[in-house]
């Protein structure tokens, strides 16, 4: 492993690093085109083809299950070999599966077969994308500068995602939400011009002869492992979305079909809410500097259940769209803040050579827990209604707020300077497991702010 060069990580102002912007751009437009998605194709599916609640979780589950799949291999390979090649191809196997839709949709022959092998395709592809993408940016900026570089992304991240839901929504109204994907494909291309333009020099390793990428991939789950923060954080991330796929699975469905609420209003919502990810992004380092990294995540993590109430309670009408819309303002900000203070933790606690597999393990279970959640959903949703399957859901966002109340990281101060800098609490009061391999990876959506 040798270091970045000098100059390739610099303590300047973030705005004036050409680098971070072209990453930045590239990103942001990517993030743009899959909230065009997130908003086109659930109505393509139930109101074009006729989707049974089924069928609109297995469409969901086909999307999740290759990044569970294929997430410790590309992080793997993203420590292995140059992390913007992997992104380039990444973004160009989305565009070319997610093109052949809008194609399918004009000559007649679309179907919810064709529907879920896109998203299988592009579950797999944006998992590569990702795995090289997160991790790159520890290499584009010096380490004292990656809380305000993942408070930035998340930040504009969550502005894309609005204008991306906005955009969706009249794309869908204008043309219909089968052409209204190729919005995402132009993303895609975009992301991939951005990524051609970084400059700057990778860290690498030294090749090793006939090392399998299996034994990379068990290295990366030890070292997550031997670590409580990484371990912590991790178990926190993987509940998390575990009790959000039940609920992402079936909102769609929830919104525009018993709620009755239309293609337009359901956009303007999911635009509106991700102004709070903006905020809370924004927020985090602040929030992280007066009350403590800790205690900030988990009074997120406390809030976060208790905006799921209002959708519980809701029925059809303009008032009700208002009040979901604030509880997802708050929802998102709650995501937001915490988000992006965990993945600066755990990218600074992380060594260089290590980053990609680092985040592969969070990204394998974190996805892992999605195709779970979303199954669960459809069997509660069918045999029980749909209201109860978002009320289990929501009373599992419990869970992620216990397992960091349980650990020391409940207590942390003050964010961790360097690799290898423990904090001042043991890591052997630690009550959580360390993650084991059996799970999964995945972009996230807009409604859980993880982006593209």
């Amino acid at each position: 492993m040798t270091a970045a060069p000098a100059g390739s990580a610099v303590a300047a102002p973030l705005w004036r690093h050409r680098d971070f912007r072209r990453y930045l751009t590239g990103q942001a437009a990517s993030v743009t085109g899959s909230s065009i998605t997130s908003m086109a194709l659930p109505v393509l599916a139930v109101l074009t083809l006729n989707a049974t609640t089924g069928q609109v979780a297995l469409l969901a589950f086909m999307g999740q299950l290759p990044p569970a799949l294929l997430a410790l291999h590309a992080g793997a390979l993203a420590d292995r070999h140059p992390k913007r090649r992997q992104m380039i191809i990444g973004d160009l196997v989305s565009a070319t599966a997610l093109v052949t839709l809008p194609a399918a949709a004009a000559l007649d022959v679309l179907t919810l077969t064709h529907l879920m092998i896109v998203a299988a395709v592009q579950g797999a592809a944006g998992v590569i994308h990702d795995a090289a993408a997160i991790s790159l940016l520890p290499s584009l900026v010096d380490r004292s500068l990656i809380q305000r570089s993942n408070s930035r992304v998340g930040a504009l991240f969550a502005v894309a995602a609005t204008s991306g839901s906005n955009l969706g929504a009249a794309l869908t109204a204008l043309l219909g939400p089968a052409r209204a994907l190729l919005g995402d494909v132009f993303s895609y291309l975009i992301s991939v011009w951005c990524t051609t333009r970084i400059q700057v020099r990778e860290p690498h390793r030294a090749p090793q002869p006939g090392r399998r990428l299996r034994s990379e991939i068990r290295e990366g789950l030890r070292y997550v492992a031997a670590d409580h923060r990484l371990a912590v954080l991790t178990a926190v991330n993987s509940t998390t979305s575990f009790a959000l796929a039940l609920v992402n699975t079936l909102w769609a469905l929830y919104l525009l079909r018993n709620l009755q609420m239309s293609p337009t209003a359901f956009g303007v919502v999911l635009g509106i809410g991700a102004l709070g990810a903006a905020a809370g992004a924004l927020a985090a380092p602040a929030l992280a500097r007066r009350y403590g990294p800790g205690p900030m995540m988990l009074g997120a993590l406390a809030l976060t259940p208790c905006t799921q109430i209002p959708l519980l309670l809701a029925a059809p009408g303009a008032t009700w769209q208002v009040v979901i819309g604030c509880a997802l303002v708050l929802q998102l900000a709650c995501a937001g803040a915490a988000g992006t203070t965990q993945r600066s933790i755990r990218q600074i606690v992380t060594e260089p050579r290590m980053q990609a597999r680092m985040q592969a393990v969070s990204t394998c279970l974190t996805s892992g827990a999605r195709p779970l959640g979303a199954l669960l959903a459809g069997a509660i949703g069918t045999w029980i209604g749909v209201r109860p399957a978002l009320a289990v859901g929501s009373g599992l966002l419990v869970v992620p707020f216990l397992v960091l109340a349980r650990s020391p990281l409940r207590g942390l101060r003050q964010m961790p300077a360097t690799p290898g800098i423990p904090e001042a609490e043991p890591p052997a009061a630690v009550s959580v497991t360390a993650p084991v391999p059996s799970e999964e990876t995945a972009r996230a959506d807009s409604r859980s702010g993880e982006g593209k």
